[in-house]
C-alpha cells in the first residue's frame, strides 16, 4: 500500500511539473482583425459624389476620431448602395434618390432615416455647345434635354441607377424624350470616370456640382451650360439598416454615426467643406 502511494504521488508530481513547463497561465487567443460589422467598424454604403467630391474624406477623420469606430467607405452610386443594405452588407448608408429611400424605409430595410444635406447637379457641356444649351435653356433642364437630343450632340449617362442616373433618367421623362442611339452613351460608372469620359468626346452629361467643382481643374473641356432649375436640387439623407436583415449588421455604431453627421458638429462641417473657397454642401438636418 505505501509503494502505491508513493507511486501516486510520483506520477502527480510529473504530471505537476510537465504543465509548470507548458506555462501556468491559459494561452491568450490570437486577436483577430476588426471584421465589417464589429463594435470598432462600420460599413457606410453612399453615393460616389460623396466620395469623389472630396466630402468624406474632409469630415470622417472627426467621427472616428470622436468616436473610436473606423468607417469603411463603400461609394458605388445610391441604387447599389441601396442594394447594399437591404441584403444587409453595409450598416448605414448616405444616399440622394428620396423615392428609393421612402421605399427602403416602406420595405423595412431601414430603422430611421434623416436628411443630412443637399446640393444641386448641373448639365455639363462642351465649351462650344452645339446644342445651344447656355443660349436656349440655361435654367431650364428639360428644355436643355431636349436641346441636345434635337441636334443630337453627344450625352454621357451614367447609366448606374445613381442618385444622379435616376435624376437624368427623371429629366428626359419631363422632356417626353427617350435617349436611344449612337449619341446616347452609357458608362455603367461612377460620377468621376462619367466625367472624364464627357469631357473626352467634347458631350454633354449631368453631374453633382460637388464632383465637378472637386475635378474641374482637369475638365478642360467642360462648363455648366444650364443651372438653378428647382428640378436640380440634389438632397441627400442618411439611413441606418434594419439589424433583422443580418446579425453582423453593427446597429450601434450606424446609430453614431447617423447621430453625428445630422449633429451640430457633423452639420457645422459640411457647412465648413468648400472648394475654391465655394461651399458645396448646405447642411439640411433638422435635429431630434
Amino acid at each position: 500500500m505505501k509503494k502505491r502511494l508513493t507511486l501516486l504521488f510520483i506520477v502527480v508530481f510529473v504530471c505537476a511539473l510537465a504543465l509548470s513547463f507548458a506555462g501556468c497561465t491559459p494561452a491568450t487567443p490570437e486577436k483577430k482583425a476588426l471584421e465589417p460589422g464589429s463594435n470598432g467598424t462600420i460599413i457606410l454604403a453612399t453615393t460616389t459624389s460623396t466620395q469623389d467630391s472630396g466630402l468624406l474624406e474632409a469630415i470622417l477623420p472627426a467621427f472616428e476620431s470622436e468616436t473610436g469606430i473606423k468607417v469603411n467607405v463603400v461609394a458605388v452610386g445610391t441604387g447599389k448602395a441601396i442594394a447594399m443594405g437591404t441584403t444587409g452588407d453595409a450598416d448605414v448608408l448616405l444616399v440622394h434618390a428620396r423615392a428609393q429611400e421612402d421605399a427602403f424605409m416602406a420595405a423595412g430595410s431601414g430603422t430611421e432615416r434623416f436628411d443630412v444635406m443637399y446640393n444641386d447637379f448641373v448639365v455639363l457641356g462642351p465649351k462650344a455647345d452645339p446644342a445651344q444649351v447656355k443660349v436656349n435653356a440655361p435654367k431650364d433642364a428639360a428644355a436643355a434635354f431636349t436641346a441636345i437630343a434635337a441636334v443630337p450632340s453627344t450625352f454621357v449617362s451614367r447609366d448606374d441607377k445613381s442618385g444622379t442616373n435616376t435624376k437624368e433618367l427623371e429629366i428626359w421623362q419631363a422632356a417626353n424624350i427617350t435617349p436611344e442611339g449612337d449619341w446616347y452613351i452609357r458608362t455603367g460608372s461612377g460620377m468621376g470616370d462619367t466625367l472624364t469620359v464627357t469631357n473626352e468626346k467634347l458631350a454633354y452629361t449631368l453631374a453633382d456640382r460637388a464632383t465637378y467643382a472637386n475635378m474641374k481643374d482637369t475638365m478642360s473641356n467642360l462648363e455648366i451650360v444650364c443651372e438653378g432649375d428647382p428640378m436640380l436640387l440634389n438632397p441627400y439623407g442618411v439611413i441606418t439598416v434594419n439589424p433583422a436583415i443580418n446579425a453582423k449588421i453593427n446597429a450601434s455604431g450606424a446609430k453614431s454615426f447617423a447621430d453625428w453627421i445630422i449633429s451640430p458638429a457633423g452639420q457645422e462641417l459640411i457647412a465648413a467643406y468648400k472648394i475654391n473657397g465655394d461651399q458645396v454642401f448646405t447642411p439640411s438636418a433638422t435635429q431630434k
